[in-house]
């Protein structure tokens, strides 16, 4: 089994976006896939000795890099949901009752994962305030999930229309 390519976030660019510290030269290319790793790492320890027995790296969040240069990479998160925010949230002030509010399209919007520790607003991103910071190791995800390569908006808008629907019947049935 190969060994994992290792680097480093070498900058925070946005609120998806980070560059690392590694590039072609260390074998990194396009759609390659990073977890982003606690920097502290966790020490197990016996309990009868005391003596740690290792560590455990736990990864923070995982991202794809979609820019390579010679040393130095640029990787974007890309898990994404769909989110109905039409209907009741768009028109509370004019007073539809439920019936015209169930009747009313949904108005999806994409809302991908991102770096920030809190806060909707998309864009600039200071460090104080992402989960990810400079420095931090960066692991190459050898095994790839189906699901993280499938992040298709519109698939997980179809499955979550699915699953809605679902627990409608059975809310009905009961």
């Amino acid at each position: 089994m190969t060994e994992p390519i290792r680097g480093k976030v070498a900058r925070v660019l946005n609120d998806r976006e980070i560059a690392i510290n590694i590039g072609t030269t260390h074998g990194v290319d396009i759609g390659m896939y990073f977890d982003v790793m606690d920097a502290q790492g966790e020490d197990i320890k016996d309990p009868d000795t005391d003596e740690v027995l290792g560590s455990i790296e736990r990864p923070r969040i995982r991202v794809r890099v979609t820019y390579v240069q010679d040393k130095l990479a640029v990787a974007s998160t890309y898990k994404s949901t769909q989110i109905n925010i039409g209907g009741v949230a768009l028109y509370p002030a004019l007073g539809y009752g439920p019936i015209a509010r169930a009747l009313m399209p949904p108005n999806w919007v994409t809302k991908y994962e991102s770096l920030k520790k809190s806060g909707d607003a998309p864009g600039m991103l200071d460090e104080d305030n992402s989960s990810v910071k400079t420095g931090d190791p960066v692991v190459q995800v050898l095994e790839v999930d189906k699901a993280d390569k499938g992040s298709n908006p519109a698939v997980q808008a179809l499955e979550a229309g699915k699953t809605e629907q679902a627990a409608l019947t059975k809310n009905n049935e009961g």
